[in-house]
């Protein structure tokens, strides 16, 4: 039996049974009068781009481009509408409805039991351990796994509270559960962390999958371009249920763009200074009389414990700083995303007056 053969065996039957829909753009290639897809053949608002033909499903050069920045082979890539619609597509390929199951590892990224919740699987629960900084308890993760559980989410750096798991720790889940479950590395803030993602780590893992994202460091949050890297043979089935065309023209050039050299250094130059003002808000913070803790950091963002929340976001609204609430994850905390310089002074600003 092949290392992959455990793995697809925990996709759906009838996913793998699936026929995928084929696209024109799948279907053919080299064409030089295209009326094949019913596309209109021209833009007729001549201002406009030319967007009248569709994109390619998985364009050639940015698949390259982001395999190559992830150090990857583009087989082992699936370019998606940000990584959210990578933790879709997993739940819908791996996930029976009213069946399967998921483990998240609490508090973290509320989409994972959204996803969850619409494809009517169920959600198992293993807190992170908040008395050692929201650290992996990677024992308690493998006890809780049952055989419904089909996907395990791990974030890390975890949102909301910013701290990096610990390699050992998550290579030690995805380990025990090799032919159990797939376990997801949701690597959407790991540039900041200045620490490789595990990427290197599916060939010889093939229940891995890792999730990255240009949304964060490489600033096109509004382009919603993310990558799942994953075994090739998982890629293939993935390709089976996403929509035909993800990326839209206007899209990839944007991310074209941004894996320029250039455009790869301005990314980089960027995280060196939002590291910078993590480092100060994270000494500038606690000197406030309205901040209790902050966490440390190995993201964009600092989870911060405060006396009071609901005030201290009812000032930050008035002043027009808005902040995220989250409290409901943890109590009495904001979690700041870290902006410019002067941004970050108008935090320190209005917190001081709390």
């Amino acid at each position: 039996m092949s290392s992959i053969e455990p793995v697809l065996a925990l996709v759906r039957p009838d996913i793998l049974a699936l026929a995928p829909y084929s696209s024109a753009r799948k279907e053919s290639k080299g064409g030089r009068v295209w009326l094949d897809a019913n596309e209109n053949p021209e833009t007729p608002a001549a201002h406009q781009p030319l967007f009248n033909r569709y994109p390619e499903p998985q364009p050639p050069e940015l698949t390259a481009k982001l395999a190559g920045l992830y150090g990857v082979s583009p087989s082992q890539c699936l370019v998606t509408r940000g990584a959210d619609e990578g933790i879709d597509l997993l739940l819908r390929t791996f996930c029976r409805a009213g069946q399967d199951s998921i483990l998240i590892t609490p508090p973290t990224y509320g989409m994972y039991v959204v996803a969850a919740d619409i494809q009517g699987a169920k959600t198992i629960r293993v807190p992170l351990l908040r008395e050692k900084n929201f650290a992996l308890d990677a024992d308690a993760v493998l006890r809780a796994v049952v055989p419904d559980v089909k996907l395990v989410f791990l974030c890390s750096p975890n949102n909301p509270t910013g701290g990096l798991l610990d390699r050992g720790a998550v290579m030690q889940v995805v380990r025990g559960l090799a032919g159990r479950a797939v376990v997801v590395v949701d690597e959407a803030y790991v540039d900041f962390s200045g620490q490789p993602g595990l990427a290197a780590e599916i060939p010889v893992n093939p229940n891995l999958v890792v999730l990255r994202t240009l949304s964060k460091a490489y600033g096109l949050a509004g382009a919603r371009v993310g990558t799942m890297i994953a075994d090739p043979a998982v890629i293939a089935v993935l390709q089976k249920v996403i929509a035909p065309y993800p990326i839209p023209a206007p899209v990839l050039t944007a991310a074209l763009a941004a894996l320029t050299p250039a455009g790869i250094a301005a990314a980089q130059e960027s995280v060196r200074q939002l590291v910078a003002e993590r480092a100060r808000l994270a000494v500038a913070l606690p000197k406030l009389a309205a901040v209790r803790r902050v966490w440390p950091s190995d993201a964009n963002y600092l989870l911060v414990e405060v006396a009071d929340s609901a005030r201290v976001m009812d000032a930050g609204r008035t002043a027009g700083v808005i902040w995220r609430d989250r409290r409901k994850d943890v109590p009495n905390t904001i979690r700041i995303t870290l902006g410019t310089a002067e941004e970050n002074n108008q935090t320190l600003e209005v917190l001081s007056r709390v």
